[in-house]
């Protein structure tokens, strides 16, 4: 009998994400105004995200590590979801800085305890020929809930306006019900396998995993790492469609789109990328993030930029969930939650770096500059991928 290849975990794992998503998307859009509210700068509320990713990227390769010693996932995944949805709430309780300090980073310690951990388990629930469709049936549902977040807010503030704390109650329903969902997933039970490169589970191994793993992995991150030095936060996007004189209202439009379209082809691009290869839809996308970052700087108008958000749509469900599914092929089973976590806290390290990178480039030099610089850098890094890679067969 053919095997499942959404199978219940599956299932289950990618509306956790959902309802999870949800609830942070709900509070996104207005927390810059609730910190406003209760006395943040500008400089602070920069300072407070800055820490606030810092922290999700150096945890995420160590409890990478640190599941992978102990052979367990379910545990990490249940943690992190459950410190992340506990923050939300504890967010009204209190205005002073230091207790919103806390609460952001408990919020992200959450996030690099679970992240690694539950892509191993999503690698454990396929096999080598479907692993970016697994991935990516994940990814399609984390980004519906990332639209329903923010829909869900502008609704409850329609009829609620300013009641941003009542939000943050709000928030901690669809985070309960991930938590729940959590308890259902069931773990498969598999016996511990060897590794030449297996690492304990410390910051400085989990951080050093890259420059002892093998080949194949270093070939492929070291350039998907160069390219997030320069893949700049998007809301430089954002900022450019507004420098250009679109409306609030229109800017927002185009921002759903873009999740609506990233959301309706991560599935259908991962299973294309089982059928004709990871590293042809991986390069197609990043083909495509460079024609976009060119566009944002020679083009002015709303239909210009729908389009482009449409290409940058598909730019993101080709390469964010093809990724690790690449990863996950090219490491040992022992090793997935090490490998995918260290390579998203170094992600999440040069992306930090990125927006500085391009605020620095827009000033200086204007946003085309900063726009066509990365498209450029994008073509050099996805021909050293063309030249330089090839998905190897799968490591056990």
């Amino acid at each position: 009998m053919k095997q499942r290849m959404i199978t219940r975990t599956v299932w289950l794992l990618s509306l956790v994400s959902l309802f999870t998503d949800m609830a942070s998307e709900m509070l996104y859009p207005v927390m810059p105004l609730y910190l406003r509210e209760i006395g943040f700068s500008m400089v602070a509320i920069g300072i407070l995200e800055g820490v606030a990713e810092a922290v999700a990227g150096l945890s995420k390769g160590y409890f990478g590590a640190w599941s992978d010693s102990v052979g367990r996932r379910m545990p990490f995944v249940r943690w992190g979801y459950g410190l992340s949805a506990v923050s939300k709430p504890l967010l009204a309780l209190f205005s002073n800085v230091a207790w919103v300090f806390f609460c952001r980073t408990t919020d992200r310690i959450g996030k690099g305890l679970r992240t690694a951990p539950r892509d191993a388990l999503l690698s454990d629930e396929a096999t080598a020929a479907t692993k970016a469709s697994v991935f990516g049936f994940h990814r399609s549902l984390d980004t519906v809930g990332a639209m329903l977040g923010p829909a869900a807010a502008v609704l409850f503030l329609y009829f609620f306006p300013g009641e941003y704390k009542s939000l943050f109650i709000w928030a901690f329903i669809p985070g309960v019900a991930a938590i729940v969902v959590t308890f259902i997933v069931r773990e498969k039970r598999r016996a511990k396998k060897a590794s030449t490169n297996r690492v304990r589970f410390s910051f400085a191994a989990a951080f050093s995993y890259i420059s002892k793993s093998n080949r194949s992995y270093r070939l492929l991150v070291a350039p998907l790492l160069v390219f997030t030095l320069f893949n700049s936060s998007d809301v430089f996007l954002l900022l450019r469609m507004k420098e250009a004189g679109v409306s609030d209202t229109a800017l927002i439009g185009v921002y759903i789109f873009y999740n609506a379209v990233y959301a309706a082809l991560a599935y259908p691009l991962g299973r294309a990328a089982d059928r004709i290869g990871l590293k042809t839809v991986l390069v197609a996308g990043l083909i495509l993030f460079a024609v976009v970052y060119t566009g944002f700087a020679l083009f002015n108008s709303v239909a210009a930029f729908v389009l482009l958000f449409f290409f940058y749509g598909c730019y993101a469900a080709a390469t964010e969930s093809i990724s690790k599914a690449w990863i996950s092929n090219i490491v040992p089973a022992a090793e997935t939650a090490t490998a995918i976590g260290s390579f998203e806290g170094f992600k999440n390290i040069a992306a930090m770096l990125a927006s500085f990178i391009a605020g620095w480039l827009w000033q200086v030099y204007g946003a085309a500059t900063a726009f066509i610089s990365t498209a450029v850098v994008t073509i050099v890094v996805t021909a050293v991928i063309i030249i330089k890679t090839r998905p190897a067969k799968p490591v056990v």
